[in-house]
């Protein structure tokens, strides 16, 4: 416990904030990288597709938006206190946090996959690409789940 309380509650705090934003953004990073990789090809080959390849391969990018949401609300938790939080508020916030961080992650990655299979319908049968854009919206709602459990935890803790 003396590690922990050099380092103090609000460093801990701040390291679940970071955790939210950077383990939630890495994960957009990859499933929108693995979603324009699948898109290029379709673009090049039929650039009419653009626009429904752009959105496909936005849909992964909001896990990094909901970690940066929980990241912020976590700093203004943390600069608003007006006074340094114990190392178990702080803990309390680290854990708070890594729902989105984690859930954040994988279900980008996930997303990002069921996307690119996506694009593969925009290809092979265009009027039928929003089957596709229901299947990515099934990964999403466990994205918001994390979300919420993140935003619920962080509310409830004093400080």
């Amino acid at each position: 416990m003396n590690f922990l309380e050099l380092i103090g509650g609000n460093a801990i705090g701040l390291l679940g904030a970071a955790f939210a934003a950077a383990l939630a953004c890495v994960g957009s990073a990859k499933g929108t990288g693995i979603t324009g990789e699948a898109g290029a090809g379709l673009v090049a080959e039929d650039p009419s597709k653009s626009g429904k390849v752009m959105i496909l391969q936005v849909i992964p990018g909001t896990q990094g938006l909901y970690g940066f949401v929980i990241f912020f609300l976590t700093y203004l938790k943390i600069s608003g206190a007006g006074a340094a939080l114990s190392v178990d508020q702080g803990m309390s916030v680290l854990m708070a946090c890594l729902p989105i961080g984690i859930g954040g992650l994988l279900s980008a990655i996930a997303q990002g996959k069921v996307a690119a299979a996506s694009v593969n319908i925009l290809a092979k049968k265009p009027d039928d690409w929003s089957k596709g854009m229901i299947m990515c919206i099934v990964v999403e709602f466990y994205a918001i789940l994390c979300l919420l459990a993140s935003f619920l935890m962080l509310n409830s803790i004093a400080i």
